[in-house]
């Protein structure tokens, strides 16, 4: 009878053939000063680590003057000596920390820990338990956009030594991406909720059969899996931010002749919730914040995700994800994400990033 892992509990009965190894900020000088300081405009190099090997865990803690630390902050991933990055966010947002905000959460692939509850800056613990394969080397860096330097960067990069990795692992990949505001209705009818508005949903421009004025979540290239998303949602008018559907296209040749392969029914319904967003993180969906927690949210900023780690969506050439922002792309709110994804490299290289003041949060 043969015993399969089931989970990484289940395969903790099996002996293991890598070697384990860490990069940290630990003092080579055996006193205590356990962090790197980080001047402004320098790019600082966390780790250059030599393949074949996969990285298990990350986790950062920081304390820096600028409380924009979290978007100002830019983390990077280079694997096997790419020239253009495979993850590019800021650091906060990689970690489902969104708006520059701190606030304690978990889900199965991140967790943060901090005496706060939705401050900007502040220290915060982060943890990611993404696994990232490389087979030739791994370059983890940060760019520190701030006006100040970052007084103390703490870190550990724990990762595994292999003899060598199988023919067919693909790559981890993470991209943030922004629309401050969404190219919502405008006009007669566009505030969510009024008589007018109302009408207008029911003629023609409440009627979406396409992905085009959607937010793109994700566009990739080559074979891989999505594996899922956060978002960072900011009200720039009153209303329910969500009744948006998710269409996703896979593998498809020039134009994407509707429908998509998968089309959903509503933001929250993507999210794995129902009649709007409550107030709780599970392991692959949920709100892990909220500005204004003792009411519904149709106001304020949102922190919300969901990750595909039991229903991975696979591709096989290329594949488009998107959503849109309310029912037929009527709302006008700021949009942040960060998409999650393994595939073959090389990718398609990532647009050029937002400069630090053009990703700060809204007040």
């Amino acid at each position: 009878m043969s015993i399969l892992p089931a989970g990484p509990l289940g395969g903790l009965m099996f002996a293991k053939d890598f070697v384990p190894a860490r990069e940290s900020s630990w003092d080579r000088t055996g006193r205590n000063g356990d962090a790197w300081r980080i001047e402004p405009g320098e790019t600082k190099v966390l780790a250059d680590l030599k393949g074949p090997g996969v990285i298990s865990h990350i986790w950062f803690t920081i304390n820096s003057p600028d409380n924009m630390y979290l978007r100002k902050l830019l983390l990077r991933m280079f694997w096997d000596g790419e020239e253009h990055p495979s993850v590019e966010t800021p650091v906060g947002d990689f970690f489902g920390l969104g708006h520059a905000r701190t606030y304690s959460y978990q889900c199965a692939p991140f967790n943060t820990s901090c005496h706060q509850r939705g401050q900007l800056g502040g220290g915060c613990a982060m943890n990611c338990w993404f696994q990232m394969p490389f087979r030739k080397s791994a370059r983890i860096e940060i760019v520190n956009e701030q006006t100040e330097p970052v007084r103390s960067f703490y870190f550990y990069i724990d990762y595994q030594k292999h003899a060598s990795l199988p023919d067919d692992i693909v790559y981890f990949h993470a991209q943030w991406r922004r629309e401050n505001p969404c190219d919502g209705w405008t006009g007669e009818g566009s505030f969510w909720g009024s008589a007018s508005h109302r009408q207008r949903e029911q003629g023609p421009d409440g009627v979406n059969l396409s992905d085009e004025g959607n937010y793109l979540i994700l566009e990739a290239e080559g074979r891989g899996h999505y594996v899922g998303v956060n978002f960072s949602i900011d009200h720039q008018a009153r209303g329910w931010w969500g009744e948006g559907d998710d269409m996703i296209f896979v593998d498809r040749d020039g134009e994407r002749t509707w429908p998509p392969d998968m089309h959903g029914t509503g933001s929250e319904d993507y999210l794995a919730q129902a009649w709007g967003m409550q107030k709780n993180a599970y392991l692959y969906n949920g709100m892990s914040w909220c500005e204004l927690e003792d009411q519904f949210n149709d106001w304020g900023k949102v922190c919300v995700y969901r990750y595909h780690i039991l229903d991975p969506i696979p591709f096989q050439k290329n594949i488009r994800v998107s959503i849109e922002h309310g029912h037929a792309n009527d709302r006008s709110d700021d949009w942040c994400s960060v998409a999650y994804w393994y595939q073959t490299e090389p990718h398609r290289p990532f647009p050029p990033m937002l400069p630090a003041e053009l990703r700060l949060p809204n007040w």
